[in-house]
């Protein structure tokens, strides 16, 4: 079965292209699975749980390709859907439930690679107004904690002073709900790695982000624009560079950077870790991305490309991979076990 979130946006809305995106991407999986001989079911989730609970009663599928990305107005579900994976038992791809939450709350994720040593930018959380004064130097960048794919981002979002910090931070309390993630801007070259684990973790060459001469007013960032809408001035003003023109000791730098990232944040299967380097060289993570976008024209599957992998080899391995996991959930009260804990007080 593909899993995957259906869509309620409407089309012309400013956010479509980012949720309807995932059908296409749903059918090109199918298409490259019934080509390897498997029988595939697509089933796209709405908001109401318990009908993922009863088609799976129904399919009783072998494995659950997992696309469910989250519903719009609850972003949280994403990890939600990956633990009644894990409850009902049927093997799934992809990172697990823990994984996915860590990940989507990004100051915590934040936290916990500067825990194991791991550089990313510094930050401060803001979940109610009034704004504190910032503790960190100007430019800042302010994020929708909990939001991916770049919602929430666009050229307002890097700020230089106090007063655009305050209402950058208002306008995203108000649009996207709390909390807010303030962080350094740090300037330099933008890198994007893709990790797999088909078992062992192994990092692709990287790809790296190229902007176009900063203009007054344009920052260096990947905005929701530069992402999902041609023709905005954003997305003119970024290229991607597969592989990146860096030399090897860099290039193989940043692959071990990426293999720990993956590992400390309990990712599996495949994910994409972003980086800045700033002028002297030192990389810092900006996101971990678990189950990132892997259609066959997407950044991760390129960087595949640059590894020497195909992208459909690779979607049926990680099916494959998926149906040799047990998950079998176990029982939180087991009578036998409780019988024989008893007898032996």
């Amino acid at each position: 079965m593909i899993l995957y979130n259906q869509p309620v946006l409407p089309l012309d809305h400013v956010e479509a292209e980012s949720e309807h995106s995932v059908i296409a991407i749903a059918e090109e999986l199918k298409k490259i699975l019934v080509a390897a001989d498997y029988e595939v079911e697509m089933f796209g989730l709405g908001a109401d749980p318990t009908v993922l609970w009863r088609e799976l009663q129904t399919w009783q599928p072998d494995v659950v390709f997992n696309l469910f990305e989250g519903n719009l107005h609850d972003p949280e579900t994403e990890s939600y859907v990956a633990g009644l994976l894990e409850w009902y038992g049927v093997p799934y791809t992809g990172s697990p439930f823990a994984t996915l939450t860590l990940a989507r709350i990004k100051h915590t994720a934040k936290q916990l690679l500067k825990g194991a040593g791991i550089a990313t930018a510094d930050f401060f959380v803001v979940d109610a107004l009034p704004v504190p004064n910032s503790p960190l130097d100007f430019p800042v960048i302010v994020k929708p904690a909990k939001q991916d794919a770049s919602v929430g981002v666009d050229q307002s979002s890097v700020c230089t002073n106090q007063q655009q910090l305050n209402d950058r931070v208002e306008f995203i309390l108000a649009t996207y709900g709390a909390p807010v993630i303030v962080e350094e801007y740090i300037a330099g070259r933008e890198f994007n790695l893709a990790v797999i684990s088909l078992p062992e973790v192994q990092a692709m060459p990287p790809s790296e982000i190229l902007f176009r001469e900063e203009k007054p007013g344009m920052w260096g960032i990947l905005t929701y624009d530069s992402k999902w809408n041609p023709g905005t001035a954003d997305y003119e003003t970024e290229q991607p560079t597969f592989p990146a023109d860096v030399p090897k000791p860099t290039a193989k730098r940043l692959m071990r950077l990426a293999e720990k990232v993956f590992r400390v944040m309990g990712c599996r299967d495949y994910a994409r870790i972003d980086f800045r380097m700033n002028a002297a060289g030192k990389a810092y993570v900006l996101e971990v991305n678990p189950n990132p976008e892997i259609s066959s024209d997407a950044c991760f599957a390129r960087c595949l490309h640059t590894g020497k992998i195909t992208h459909g080899k690779f979607i049926v391995r990680i099916v494959e991979q998926a149906m040799g996991r047990k998950n079998v959930p176990v029982p939180t009260f087991d009578p036998a076990r409780t019988r024989a804990l008893n007898a032996s007080i």
